[in-house]
C-alpha cells in the first residue's frame, strides 16, 4: 500500500473512533440526565491538583449529596483512596497504556451500577492535557485544571482542552510569590481561547475561591 494511502487509512480509523466515542458519550449523557445526576469530567496534568480539588469538593458536599467519583489512572488507586476518605464512593479504572478515559469506560460503569444511589458524578481523567481532548465522556460539564507551577504558557500550549471545557481552574495560587508567573495573563489566555469559560483561581491549601467554584457547579 502506498504511504499516502496508509496515512489516509489511519486518519479515517481515528475519525471513526472519535465519532463512535461521541455517540456513546451522548448516550452516557442521556442516561445520567434521566437519573438526575449532575456530572463533571475533570481533566488536567499530573500534579495540577485535580485530586486535591476533588477532596475539598467531596468534603464540602458529601453531607447532603451522594457523590460517585470515577478515577482514571494508568495504575494504582492512590487518588481514589484519597478521595474516598472525604465521603464519596469511588470506582477506579486503570487504563494501562491508554492515556485517557473514553466514553466506553464510563458506559461500562453507569450501565452496571444503581444510579439512583447518586446525585453527583465526578470523573477524574488520566493525568495529562493532550489525550483527553479527543474523547468526550458524556458528562454535563468539563472542568480543566492547571496550576501556576506548570509555567506561564500552559494555557496557550493546550488550547483545545480550554476551548472544549466549561470551567477552568488555575490552581496553586498560594505559590504566586515564589514563581515568575502572571496569573492575570493566564486568565486572559484562557478567555481568549474560550470567552464562555468560567475561570477560577484557587488554592487547596488556603481554600481560596473554592466556595465560588462550588456555586458555579450549581449543585
Amino acid at each position: 500500500m502506498p504511504e499516502e494511502e496508509e496515512i489516509s487509512r489511519i486518519v479515517e480509523l481515528n475519525e471513526d473512533l472519535i465519532q463512535d466515542n461521541d455517540k456513546l458519550a451522548a448516550q452516557n449523557n442521556q442516561i445520567l440526565k434521566e437519573h438526575g445526576i449532575k456530572s463533571f469530567d475533570v481533566v488536567g496534568a499530573i500534579g495540577a491538583g485535580k485530586t486535591a480539588i476533588l477532596e475539598l469538593l467531596c468534603e464540602k458536599l458529601s453531607n447532603n449529596k451522594r457523590i460517585l467519583v470515577i478515577n482514571g489512572d494508568v495504575a494504582t488507586r492512590v487518588d481514589a483512596d484519597r478521595i474516598e476518605q472525604h465521603g464519596a464512593k469511588t470506582i477506579q479504572i486503570n487504563t494501562g497504556r491508554e492515556c485517557a478515559l473514553n466514553a466506553y469506560h464510563i458506559s461500562q460503569i453507569i450501565n452496571n451500577i444503581d444510579l439512583s444511589e447518586y446525585d453527583i458524578l465526578f470523573i477524574e481523567n488520566v493525568g495529562n492535557l493532550i489525550c483527553p481532548s479527543d474523547f468526550m465522556l458524556g458528562a454535563e460539564k468539563r472542568i480543566v485544571v492547571v496550576s501556576i507551577t506548570e509555567g506561564p504558557w500552559v494555557v496557550r500550549k493546550h488550547p483545545i482542552l480550554f476551548k472544549f471545557s466549561d470551567i477552568a481552574i488555575i490552581n496553586k495560587i498560594d505559590l504566586k510569590d515564589y514563581l515568575d508567573v502572571d496569573i492575570d495573563e493566564m486568565v486572559n489566555d484562557a478567555r481568549e481561547i474560550n470567552p464562555n469559560l468560567e475561570i477560577f483561581t484557587t488554592s487547596t491549601k488556603t481554600n481560596e475561591n473554592i466556595v465560588d467554584l462550588i456555586k458555579a457547579l450549581e449543585i
